[in-house]
């Protein structure tokens, strides 16, 4: 192996390492927010499902962003809706042991249908994947 070799793998080490940091992020968050008794949500009819619709669609995409996830084509997209899936199941055990939340299946199935969804998005709409990938220095220019 070359100096140069070595410089891309440490730097494409380091890309896979912060591109994986942001979905866990993301899920320790969740986590924090599901050992509340209670979220600060609008008393609206199903915002929660909205809530849980969005932000596991963006958990879906932060991890089919991993690269090493990415070249796994077609298993990598089925893998990152897989992790949103399960990690939503061990949300929903979790708030069992919380007092005042209760496990909600309806909840897990939005769970992995936003990941779903937006996964689904983000491979196949070209110019989205493009935009989310650009630098922001370059989006700004």
């Amino acid at each position: 192996m070359t100096p140069s070799d070595e410089d891309s793998s440490n730097l494409s080490a380091s890309a896979s390492f912060r591109a994986a940091l942001w979905p866990v992020v993301l899920m320790v968050a969740i986590f924090f927010a599901s050992s509340q008794s209670e979220v600060a949500a609008p008393a609206v009819t199903g915002i929660d499902k909205i809530g849980h619709f969005v932000v596991y669609a963006w958990l879906g995409v932060l991890w089919v962003r991993c690269p090493w996830i990415a070249r796994l084509k077609p298993l990598g997209v089925w893998s990152a809706v897989a992790i949103a899936s399960l990690y939503g199941l061990t949300d929903e055990i979790h708030q069992s042991f919380t007092p005042g939340r209760s496990v909600e299946v309806a909840d897990w199935v939005v769970d992995t249908l936003g990941a779903f969804v937006a996964v689904a998005i983000y491979t196949r709409w070209h110019g989205l994947r493009r935009w989310l990938e650009a630098s922001l220095f370059a989006r700004n220019a």
